[in-house]
């Protein structure tokens, strides 16, 4: 077995540094009779394929299952299991029970600065600082290369509207436009929406959303879902002023968007 886990580990590893999703399933605890025992692992890609194995059959099956949902969640799980029935494809009928931990391994969010200025730079350090994918776009060439922010996953000099002929963004990619000023707003945003990112957020003054609003809507008729995918003006209201308050006020919004926050003050939580 201990190969065998070697195996799953260093899989583990690869899939980690290529950057795909997977979950570590675990089994942690056994009763009665169990082809596996504590120890055994297999890892599970999103697609449902499996490097080792926790005993094969029904239960496997159903592990599997879990560790894909695991993933699209990526919240773990601790699930149990009883091989007491052969027509369920259970390798035994002594009533065996395993305990199984599963354990999702996504690569980190991607964080789309759309503006290499004062504040697109600011975001731009704070999310790498913070474990994001971060890649840069703006369609100056002096804006957006690793002078200004360096070490970032990627630099994209494009015209804004371009940008999805230049990058993947998919559910777990969110971008921040902070550009400079509402004609590039309206080429770019119904591009955004037509995306799978679950959040678009706009720099800008109440004014100029109003403005850019109003806008849109008469060239495109946006629907009510649409507006609700744009935050803007972006962030949350804490007073910011400087490129990275406005920074911090930002990202905070975002991890509120990802975790199903409130922004309401600690001390005002229920205990």
């Amino acid at each position: 077995m201990i190969n065998e886990n070697n195996a799953v580990i260093q899989a583990l590893a690869d899939a980690q540094k290529n950057g795909d999703a997977v979950a570590l399933a675990t089994v942690i605890y056994t009763q009665g009779s169990m082809p596996r025992h504590a120890g055994a692992k297999m890892l599970i890609f999103a697609d449902g394929k499996t490097i080792g194995t926790i005993g094969g059959g029904g239960m496997e099956s159903k592990v599997i299952e879990a560790g894909i949902t695991a993933i699209k969640t990526n919240s773990p799980k601790l699930e149990t299991y009883t091989l007491n029935n052969l027509d369920n494809g259970d390798p035994g009928i002594c009533g065996g029970t395993a305990q199984i931990f599963i354990e999702p391994y996504n690569p980190p969010k991607t964080l789309i600065v759309i503006g290499g200025g004062h504040v697109g730079v600011a975001i731009a350090g704070l999310a790498q600082w913070m474990g994001y994918k971060v890649i840069l776009s703006d369609d100056r060439p002096d804006y957006c290369n690793p002078s200004v922010v360096a070490n970032l996953a990627g630099y994209v000099v494009c015209m804004p509207q371009e940008l999805p002929q230049y990058v993947t963004i998919d559910a777990q990619t969110y971008i921040v436009a902070v550009t400079r000023g509402l004609p590039i707003d309206l080429a770019l945003l119904p591009v955004l929406l037509t995306t799978a990112t679950p959040y678009i957020g706009v720099i800008g003054s109440r004014r100029r959303w109003a403005l850019t609003l109003k806008a849109l809507n008469e060239v495109y008729s946006l629907s009510d879902d649409d507006i609700k995918r744009l935050h803007a003006p972006i962030g949350l209201e804490i007073g910011a002023e400087t490129p990275k308050e406005i920074g911090i006020s930002i990202l905070a919004e975002i991890i509120m968007h990802q975790r199903g926050g409130t922004g309401a003050p600690m001390r005002d939580m229920p205990s």
